[in-house]
């Protein structure tokens, strides 16, 4: 089982604790990475794109002119697609791009994320993490004190209102909880802070 070193808030180790192979020690699989990566990216996009239709723009009621007569080609609306101001063909509508993986692919990929990131030595394991008021500064310390100078995630066993608010205006850091650890998050920050706790429950949940 893969050890990692636990430190204290003021960054002094304080001990060692035992990771669970079959979630932080497996052979990362980037195909399975790169498909969970790609899901959670389009469940984020908005989808409210739209153009109108030939039977949504504003006029065109009557025929521009008659069908016989005039020289000019046959024309039925001042609102058809090859008018300007005419109505869009087969433009975009309104739609979710959303959509699921299956769970056990879904479990894969959050154990090639987090195996990942501990083969890169970017975990970092505190015995506790809690502050006194919410203060920027004081989270700040906090990671500063563990050589934490790039954008982290910041992972809790359950909802700490005070680190949440702590870590919301520092650039490049996310707070999270154990149950909110997703593949996205884990991949685009380059530190996993997590405290005891929560290894303990994500292993509790993945296991």
């Amino acid at each position: 089982m893969p050890k990692v070193a636990v430190f204290n808030q003021a960054g002094s180790q304080v001990g060692d604790i035992e990771l669970s192979d079959s979630i932080f020690g497996i052979e990362p699989n980037q195909s399975v990475l790169h498909d969970a990566v790609v899901m959670q990216q389009a469940s984020l996009r908005q989808g409210t794109h739209k153009t109108k239709g030939r039977s949504e723009v504003r006029g065109g009621g009557r025929k521009p002119w008659r069908q016989k007569g005039t020289g000019r080609a046959r024309q039925g609306s001042i609102r058809s697609p090859q008018w300007v101001g005419g109505g869009v063909v087969f433009g975009p509508t309104p739609r979710s791009y959303s959509y699921k993986l299956p769970k056990k692919v879904r479990r894969l990929a959050i154990k090639s994320a987090l195996s990942s990131k501990l083969k890169a030595a970017e975990i970092v394991v505190l015995d506790n993490l809690q502050l006194d008021a919410p203060k920027t500064k004081d989270m700040a310390n906090v990671l500063n004190g563990l050589s934490v100078d790039s954008k982290a995630l910041v992972v809790t066993a359950d909802y700490n209102e005070t680190v949440a608010l702590s870590t919301r205006n520092l650039p490049g850091v996310t707070f999270v909880t154990a149950e909110g650890v997703n593949v996205l998050d884990v991949l685009k920050h380059d530190k996993l802070v997590i405290t005891k706790d929560a290894v303990a429950k994500v292993e509790e949940v993945l296991a």
